[in-house]
């Protein structure tokens, strides 16, 4: 082993604080301690500052361009369940409910806020079944937003879907 390689095990294995010697063993080779030997001479070294690196602080998220707002993920799972995507929804007044699949459940003061076609449907709530009322017919938008009063906490996936309905003469 080479005499910088034993000088560097040893800056590290020491604190920062400790005085590192140099002096020459019994066999005429260099040695570094923290501590010199007894009747031999020994002289202080002087070491350079260590290198040192400051903590970061985490970055913040990255801030969605379109609504200004940091994406959240504090659900694993939030999606919307019961809605057919390759065939027509049958809804012969168009009415009809969707549920949500959310996990871990909702939290604290979060509601759900369905969206239908990118647009505020009904009223938030905090039950994981969503009733619609009277949609016309024709292939429509859904998501389900998680809120905390007027701040969107996440949002799922958007659903394409067709409701098929029976119109009265």
């Amino acid at each position: 082993m080479g005499r910088g390689f034993l000088l560097m095990l040893l800056l590290i294995a020491l604190p920062a604080a400790a005085q590192i010697y140099k002096y020459t063993d019994a066999n005429g080779n260099t040695a570094y301690s923290n501590q010199p030997p007894d009747g031999v001479v020994a002289q202080p070294v002087e070491l350079p500052p260590l290198n040192s690196v400051e903590s970061q602080a985490p970055a913040a998220p990255p801030v969605d361009a379109v609504t200004d707002e940091q994406p959240s993920s504090e659900y694993e799972v939030l999606e919307l369940t019961n809605l057919p995507t390759s065939e027509a929804l049958r809804a012969n007044n168009g009415t009809f409910t969707v549920n949500v699949l959310i996990k871990p459940r909702l939290r604290g003061p979060h509601l759900f806020r369905l969206l239908l076609d990118e647009q505020p449907y009904g009223q938030p709530g905090n039950v994981p079944a969503l009733q619609l009322v009277n949609i016309d017919r024709g292939t429509h938008s859904l998501a389900v937003q998680v809120i905390s009063g007027e701040n969107v906490v996440q949002q799922s996936p958007t659903v394409t879907f067709t409701v098929q309905r029976v119109h009265k003469p």
